[in-house]
């Protein structure tokens, strides 16, 4: 048996509270899969049943993992490589949730023929080299100003023979006088001085997080993360000095922290973003920790506020190059709303820096194993549909604010207009909005709200279907209403409701 591709992720408890913008709320089962989700907000046997994470070595297939870094499920791709023990292969280009041989951003590559050719060899036996060269090929992506949308992501493809690589180092920066630095660079006064036992604290507003993107992006502009300096603005930040030579990672940065936090539910987001000499911005990676799952996503505790934890926050891996001159920016919030759905209450978070590091896994720019000298195929596929566009297609990502009631609101709208497919003459459209609210910072303001039309028509019948679900919370639980309708000829033949409220379990 063969594994040709593998995108998803090992599992992951309270996804609803992890990413609010990430599941399509088009039909039944995805409202039903949503209100399972919430009714599920640990580890428990609902998300074990089905990963591979419970037991990695139950894996027998041959596996070939692919993604992109703006993907949401990169790491899937090194978590495989460095676990199972079966003839393995990963590449990570700079892709969204696209097939590398559609990938966006570019570039695209001869995807189906690395396909065929990794079908060829373990189904026919041919000796075609399948498994020659790195074990994982990774775009290492140069820098660029913050956009919300790349046509291309310049860089270089870099091989490594194993994961974890020989050749990438972890470094530890430790973070003191709000500033990131090297552990060989740290002056020695500093372990016994007054800056060792210094505390910084941080509250973030709710608004920190409008400019953070999709989870994962299906380059559907302009859904990647905008200039981070606004975001900064509510958060708590560490910099390096400007860099005298250029820096390369590969890898999950990570970073352990002292803190101690004012309730016994909080959260924090960790972002790492590549600050160019103008000082713009622009966000590299990022993770995130619901402080209550320290311990675990099995094991949820309410925090004793107050009480001093260490905990460890990994990031999103991702290969990237950081120049000279520029300055690697670690920025810490409490709140990263609408990508991730607030805690139940502000919370305010003590930063101790005795204790607190940023890990940065280094690559060196001469590292052997480079993967430039095979290059892929020209990107191939098959001939694109014949298709006439009958209404035009509308995009928006809007963020506003209203100084005056002090309501924020981030409205999406991906609307595909009406086409036909000339080979059938059946015409297809899709609709989607998505609006997220909150006011000022209160916490229990916070919604989220999806309505999907998806229709279909030829001239002898119109059928449609609309679904609408809006999520909200107070300190308590969670409320989701949703509905349903089906449509034939203008008619309404079908409709269903659902209204539930789920406790909240820290989260």
């Amino acid at each position: 048996m063969v594994l040709p591709v593998v995108r998803r992720r090992e599992g992951a408890p309270g996804a609803h509270a992890r990413r609010t913008r990430n599941h399509r709320t088009g039909d039944s089962r995805s409202a039903h899969r949503r209100r399972a989700g919430l009714r599920h907000q640990h580890r428990d046997e609902y998300w074990r049943h089905a990963s591979l994470s419970e037991n990695y070595q139950a894996l027998r297939c041959l596996v070939l993992a692919s993604s992109g870094w703006a993907d949401g499920y990169s790491n899937a791709v090194t978590r495989l490589l460095s676990r199972v023990h079966v003839p393995r292969k990963g590449l990570i280009g700079p892709w969204s949730h696209k097939l590398p041989h559609l990938g966006e951003p570019g570039p695209a590559i001869g995807y189906l023929q690395e396909v065929v050719r990794w079908w060829d060899h373990w189904l026919k036996g041919a000796e075609n080299g399948a498994m020659d060269g790195p074990m994982i090929r990774a775009w290492m992506q140069e820098s660029v100003p913050p956009s919300t949308s790349y046509e291309e992501r310049p860089g270089r493809w870099v091989g490594e023979p194993s994961w974890p690589s020989p050749h990438v180092q972890q470094v530890l920066h430790p973070l003191r006088d709000r500033a990131i630095v090297r552990v060989d660079e740290e002056p020695s006064s500093w372990e016994e001085g007054e800056s060792a036992g210094r505390v910084h604290t941080v509250q973030s507003p709710l608004s920190v997080g409008q400019f953070a993107g999709k989870w994962a992006s299906y380059n559907a502009p302009p859904d990647l993360p905008y200039d981070q300096r606004e975001e900064d603005g509510g958060s708590l930040v560490f910099d390096t000095q400007p860099l005298t030579e250029r820096v390369e990672i590969l890898g999950a940065p990570a970073v352990e922290l002292l803190v101690s936090s004012s309730k016994e539910t909080a959260q924090i987001t960790v972002r790492l973003s590549d600050v160019a000499t103008d000082g713009r911005a622009t966000r590299v990676t990022y993770g995130v920790l619901n402080l209550a799952h320290r311990a675990g996503d099995d094991r949820p505790e309410p925090l004793e506020p107050g009480r001093k934890y260490r905990v460890r926050i990994p990031l999103n891996g991702v290969a990237q190059v950081f120049p000279a001159g520029h300055r690697i920016r670690l920025s810490l919030s409490t709140s990263y709303w609408p990508l991730v759905w607030p805690a139940p209450a502000p919370a305010l978070l003590s930063v101790h820096e005795t204790g607190s590091s940023l890990t940065l896994p280094i690559r060196p720019t001469d590292a052997p194993h480079d993967a430039s000298s095979t290059p892929f195929g020209e990107p191939e596929g098959c001939t694109p549909a014949d298709v006439t566009q009958l209404t035009e297609p509308e995009q928006a990502w809007t963020v506003s604010r209203n100084l005056v009631d002090y309501h924020s609101s981030l409205d999406i709208v991906k609307d595909r207009g009406l086409q036909r497919y000339e080979e059938n003459g059946i015409e297809v459209g899709l609709r989607a909005v998505e609006k997220y609210t909150s006011i000022a910072d209160d916490f229990g303001s916070v919604s989220g709200e999806s309505a999907w039309t998806l229709r279909f028509r030829r001239p002898a019948w119109d059928i449609r279907v609309e679904t609408r679900t809006t999520l909200t919370s107070d300190e308590n639980e969670f409320h989701v209403d949703a509905t349903l309708d089906g449509y034939e000829g203008g008619r309404r033949v079908f409709s269903r409701t659902w209204n539930e409220s789920v406790p909240r379990m820290n989260v």
